[in-house]
């Protein structure tokens, strides 16, 4: 942990921590978990915010507060439900880790009090009853044991830290790199291990300073959280106000907040605003021109193009949809049967490619696996619903969507077959091992966490009903 006493020679940092706070009480966006100190809350919403736009996270933040306001509450919560809050955020393994580190914290309380009966100590217990939680989970403390929770690195450690406890934790995530890469005019790649040590001391050198400044000062951070709390619109978490064990005083959390919302509003990738930066007369890469270039990244990988076909399956009133298993990118989404398509140039919308459609069809009920003469039906109508463009990491994806329906199936023919009278599935067993399928009515379709572009086929389905 840093140090709030050491000094900090580097007259540079000396005059930047006051400005960005200034600049910071007076332009701090009112995002909701601005009025809470619940680490919690703001837990959440660090994982939310990993590789997210704020304006997308604010909706699911708020809905996931509401149903899941305490730890507690995120540990017992079914896979289905997590899944389903988090639904259109995107990489998945995040609300998973959230999940598991929240039942590392109830179960590691719940042994401490075990303990603690075992050995008559009733006080203890009392203690570790009086949380300002509304139940009795206590979000740690401690730098080292927020960074052993499951999908926390160093950089979310720090800013609950910082944030939620004002500790003189630092910071570096991508707008602070960007920040710090240009005020002090480092043209190295902030990736290389070298730079990215000195890119960290210069952070822990800044928030360390922060730490130390006087109360005075230091009341500006309550004077900016002031202005942007709102009581009435106030999510009501487990704690509303966290009253630290730690005594730390002076400005680390709006330092810190500082850093990251300059590089989101002023210092941006592009298009920076140079003009009106607190700190433009500190910045090496305005003095020099240099804004552009800087931080130095590198080439980015080429992107590669990927083509899947994906079909909205219907017999007697029901859909066919299948859940990716564990292990996988969107493990435990549902989805549409779907393939992917390596032929270049495949005229899937002409009506002259629809019996290789139909091949495609086969092969997509089948997990993509070859399929046996007669092993599933032919569509008696296929007709393209949609196509959908996205992009998962350094892959540009389009997604062909068709709709096919099916006459009343053979019992035998796949997985489960839909009653004709639409009431209820009747479980047969399937020839196709590779494909684990349920057919659902729309209303229970829309109950499931859908991947992003099949969440999207759906909603498309919904228009041509």
């Amino acid at each position: 942990m840093a140090n709030p006493k050491s000094e900090i020679r580097n007259p540079k940092l000396q005059k930047l921590v006051p400005l960005l706070l200034d600049w910071f009480a007076a332009n701090a966006r009112d995002l909701p978990w601005r009025r809470t100190r619940d680490p919690y809350a703001i837990w959440v919403s660090e994982i939310m915010l990993q590789q997210t736009q704020v304006k997308t996270v604010i909706p699911f933040w708020e809905r996931w507060l509401r149903e899941l306001p305490t730890i507690e509450a995120a540990a017992k919560a079914p896979s289905a439900k997590i899944h389903k809050l988090w639904e259109g955020l995107g990489y998945y393994t995040r609300v998973r880790n959230l999940q598991k580190a929240a039942k590392q914290i109830v179960a590691q309380h719940e042994a401490a009090l075990e303990t603690c009966r075992r050995r008559g100590d009733e006080s203890q217990i009392k203690n570790k009853l009086k949380t300002p939680h509304v139940v009795s989970y206590k979000f740690p403390e401690n730098f080292g044991d927020v960074l052993a929770l499951p999908g926390i690195g160093r950089y979310t450690a720090g800013a609950i830290c910082s944030i939620a406890f004002n500790q003189p934790m630092p910071i570096l995530d991508g707008n602070v790199i960007r920040v710090l890469t240009r005020i002090f005019g480092i043209a190295e790649n902030p990736k290389e291990k070298l730079t990215n040590t000195r890119l960290w001391q210069l952070a822990e050198e800044l928030v360390t300073h922060a730490a130390r400044l006087t109360p005075s000062r230091s009341s500006r951070r309550e004077e900016a959280h002031s202005k942007i709390r709102n009581p009435k619109s106030e999510i009501r978490t487990g704690q509303s106000l966290l009253t630290s064990s730690a005594t730390f005083t002076g400005d680390c959390s709006a330092l810190n907040q500082a850093l990251m919302e300059l590089g989101a509003l002023v210092c941006t990738s592009r298009n920076a605003q140079c003009l009106v930066c607190p700190v433009k007369k500190l910045c090496v890469a305005f003095q020099e021109n240099r804004v552009g270039e800087l931080p130095n990244l590198g080439k980015r990988e080429a992107a590669t193009a990927r083509r899947f076909v994906a079909f909205v399956v219907e017999s007697n009133g029901r859909f066919l949809v299948r859940q990716r298993p564990a292990g996988v990118v969107n493990a435990q989404l549902w989805e549409f049967p779907n393939v992917e398509v390596f032929a270049p140039a495949l005229p899937l919308g002409a009506p002259a490619s629809r019996r290789r459609v139909a091949d495609v069809f086969l092969a997509g009920l089948a997990g993509g696996t070859p399929t046996l003469p007669g092993q599933f039906p032919r569509p008696q109508k296929l007709e393209p619903l949609c196509t959908i463009k996205h992009s998962i990491t350094r892959y540009r994806i389009t997604l062909e969507a068709w709709r096919a329906e099916l006459a009343h199936l053979r019992a035998g023919t796949l997985g489960t077959v839909p009653a004709r009278n639409g009431s209820q599935a009747v479980n047969v067993p399937g020839r196709c091992p590779a494909f684990h399928g349920k057919w659902l009515t729309r209303a229970q379709l829309h109950q499931l966490a859908f991947t992003s572009a099949h969440k999207k086929i759906l909603g498309r389905l919904g228009q041509r009903r």
